[in-house]
């Protein structure tokens, strides 16, 4: 996937679509992305796989 927007940029664009995620919400913990995956996985629930998804839709905006 191409990158094209900054990680800023996304949790910006994934809060105005999703108003009840907070910034603790994207919080990684010691550099492991999958924890944090984990948790908007959970909070938004989708599976991992609709998560990349997501992630990848939000860099063709």
């Amino acid at each position: 996937m191409k990158i094209v927007r900054s990680w800023r940029e996304q949790k910006i664009l994934l809060k105005r679509r999703f108003p009840f995620l907070s910034d603790d919400d994207f919080i990684i913990d010691s550099e492991d992305r999958n924890s944090m995956l984990d948790r908007l996985s959970k909070k938004l629930k989708k599976t991992r796989a609709e998560l990349e998804l997501l992630f990848a839709e939000l860099q063709r905006y």
